[in-house]
């Protein structure tokens, strides 16, 4: 038997960050596309921008900044607010973990 943690933010009641947006700004950070990172989770260019508006506005910051196409076509960088948010959330979620590891044991294992 093992446990599973899934923890997000919120702020009045409404998800505002969780492993799923932290994972597509990874992506969107890694390639410099949302159409590609989106791809890759498999899941509309539309949801995926979607999912970061709503970010965006219950957070009250930019997480993107996106540059529309042309000859060299369009793309999409991370705002350094995405960036310390993403390496907050990593670190909180992380601690999150070996704390409830830590509880398990002690409740769980002989």
């Amino acid at each position: 038997m093992h446990f599973r943690l899934k923890i997000w933010l919120e702020n009045d009641n409404q998800p505002v960050f969780g492993t799923g947006l932290l994972c597509l700004l990874t992506l969107i950070g890694q390639y410099g596309s949302i159409k590609r990172a989106a791809e890759d989770l498999r899941m509309s260019y539309r949801q995926a921008w979607g999912n970061i508006k709503k970010a965006e506005n219950r957070l009250g910051v930019k997480l993107l900044i996106k540059h529309v196409g042309g000859e060299s076509g369009g793309g999409a960088q991370l705002t350094d607010e995405a960036r310390q948010l993403m390496l907050k959330y990593d670190n909180f979620l992380q601690d999150a973990e070996e704390a409830v590891k830590n509880v398990y044991a002690r409740h769980f294992e002989d």
